[in-house]
């Protein structure tokens, strides 16, 4: 049977989150790049991060987060049976995570002052904008030989690496929170009621079912909704249905 995980966040900081998350999926495929197509999606993913990273207060989220977590580690230590070398090395890690965002500058601002990326960044906002008769030093620069370009890559993303690895943390402390039950969408619906702490709804759901997941809702409650993704004419979209599926409450 094959599945596939859906993810739906609750509040705007965990849709920052996946999302930057995401991007930087994108932006580790510029390691294999080759073509000159595969660098310009590399420098798409790169503008679009710096820019949800200069619009957003990803920082503080970040910081409160951790500290949130620390408490909980320390809350922890205190159970009999817990793995506390593990527990330790956990601990370890937010805290001097947490020292490096407090001392680092703004996130990604490292890379405003790149005089290369500052050139081209302007041009990738504008549709088709890439051309090489539009960039040619984009043109220029992977052109060069692949050893300049990936020591280029590895540079830009060096500077990104401490907004991975705080994004990583808090993704996987999060999703760790919620463990994945069964439940029963009767005629494809299903609703729930979030407390303050569910800040992310996982499913598992099959994917050769012919339906897919839909969430709706806040922080308070949501709803899940079961569609066709290639409904029948003149039928409803909507699953009617009971389906089976797996939820973690996160």
């Amino acid at each position: 049977m094959q599945t596939a995980v859906y993810e739906f966040p609750l509040n705007e900081k965990v849709r920052n989150y996946l999302r930057v998350e995401q991007l930087f999926v994108r932006l580790q495929q510029g390691e294999q790049a080759q073509q000159g197509w595969q660098y310009i999606s590399f420098f798409e993913a790169m503008f679009t991060l710096l820019d949800l990273l200069e619009r957003l207060d990803i920082r503080n989220d970040i910081l409160k987060d951790i500290d949130s977590h620390e408490k909980n580690l320390v809350q922890w230590s205190q159970h009999p049976q817990i793995d506390t070398e593990a527990l330790q090395s956990a601990l370890q890690r937010i805290i001097r995570l947490r020292e490096r965002i407090k001392q680092a500058k703004k996130l990604g601002s490292e890379l405003k002052d790149d005089r290369f990326l500052a050139s081209i960044r302007q041009r990738f906002s504008i549709p088709g904008g890439t051309c090489s008769f539009d960039l040619p030093n984009l043109h220029y620069w992977f052109n060069q030989r692949s050893e300049i370009v990936q020591n280029n890559i590895q540079g830009w993303l060096s500077e990104l690496s401490l907004v991975k690895e705080s994004i990583q943390v808090a993704l996987s402390f999060l999703r760790e929170r919620g463990r994945f039950t069964q439940v029963t969408a009767q005629k494809g619906f299903y609703q729930g009621v979030a407390d303050d702490r569910i800040e992310l709804i996982r499913i598992i759901s099959e994917n050769n079912s012919g339906f897919y997941p839909v969430l709706s809702g806040n922080k308070y409650r949501y709803a899940i909704r079961f569609m066709w993704f290639d409904a029948e004419p003149g039928k409803p979209p909507a699953v009617e249905q009971d389906v089976s599926f797996e939820m973690a409450s996160c």
